[in-house]
């Protein structure tokens, strides 16, 4: 990565600067950062092992926990070792790739959402034609798409932060880096950059949010003509998803749809959507869905069965 100013590297002021409380973060988090890579592994394993979860809904809830396991991968590790570092130093080049895998993942996460509720949407709306349009290669290249648009997503992240000059300060006032924090480092006007950034990351969490809300209101409102069992059933459904946008999109929007300026609870509403949300979407998807909790009583009774004999 071309570097057109003197820093080469940054230092991360972490969620703390108290030595008693950098432990509980330490503890806390790695708590927290288990509980994700089980969680999502779990979702993961079974959906690829269970032959009753073939439907287009696990096929993109497989997809939300692998990428939930990356999008906390590639930020909670470094703050549980910093938790405990007295030098929370990033090289440059490191922290242009978090700032890639943040919007990667992060934006990765958006599409895979937005193409569960168009699931929901045709399942529940357009029954009958329910297996032929949601049938297995229609959900690849959704997946595809996804990929590729996040990838572009990130790309224009990474040309943002590219264009920032840095000339001396180099503290970062957050746990890990991305283009808020870095805009008030840099000793160029940020105008441009900060209205861009609003353009792209505020627009995709913005756009997004009010698309989900809406085809989930359309679904609810659908459900009157439904059966009584068929109602419960996409209602808890439904509810698990709504859940997931809300606690997903609402710490989005508030951190990037509005101008660099920096509140006390910033890195606090960070945390909730990088470390509690991957954490959280398992628990959510799997406690309020009996098939999920099906499939996985029945993979592990038979690998404890295979492994006792």
């Amino acid at each position: 990565m071309k570097q057109n100013h003197s820093v080469t590297e940054f230092v991360l002021l972490g969620l703390t600067q108290d030595p008693m409380r950098q432990k509980m973060v330490f503890v806390i988090f790695f708590i927290f950062y288990v509980g994700t890579v089980v969680g999502n592994s779990l979702i993961i394993v079974t959906i690829k092992s269970s032959q009753t979860l073939g439907s287009p809904m696990y096929f993109f809830l497989f997809y939300l926990s692998l990428v939930d396991f990356c999008f906390s991968t590639s930020i909670t590790p470094r703050l549980i070792v910093d938790s405990l570092s007295a030098k929370r130093i990033i090289p440059y080049n490191e922290c242009m790739t978090q700032v890639f895998a943040l919007h990667f993942f992060g934006c990765m996460e958006v599409f895979v959402l937005i193409h569960m509720a168009l699931d929901r949407y045709v399942a529940i709306c357009k029954p009958l034609r329910y297996p032929t349009i949601m049938r297995r290669q229609v959900c690849t290249i959704l997946i595809v798409l996804a990929w590729v648009g996040s990838f572009i997503h990130a790309i224009a992240q990474i040309i943002l932060a590219l264009r920032l000059l840095f000339c001396g300060p180099n503290l970062i006032d957050h746990y890990c880096c991305d283009l808020q924090p870095l805009l008030e480092l840099a000793c160029t006007d940020t105008y441009v950059i900060s209205l861009l950034l609003v353009t792209n990351s505020g627009a995709i969490c913005s756009t997004g949010f009010v698309t989900l809300m809406i085809s989930y209101i359309v679904i609810l409102h659908s459900l009157r003509n439904h059966s009584a069992e068929g109602r419960k059933k996409a209602l808890s459904t439904c509810t698990s998803h709504i859940i997931v946008v809300i606690i997903s999109f609402v710490p989005c929007i508030f951190i990037y749809t509005r101008p660099p300026t920096t509140f006390p609870m910033d890195k606090m509403v960070t945390v909730f959507y990088t470390v509690g949300t991957p954490f959280l979407n398992p628990l959510i998807y799997t406690l309020r869905n009996a098939e999920v909790k099906n499939a996985m009583r029945k993979l592990w009774c038979i690998k404890i069965t295979s492994e006792s004999k």
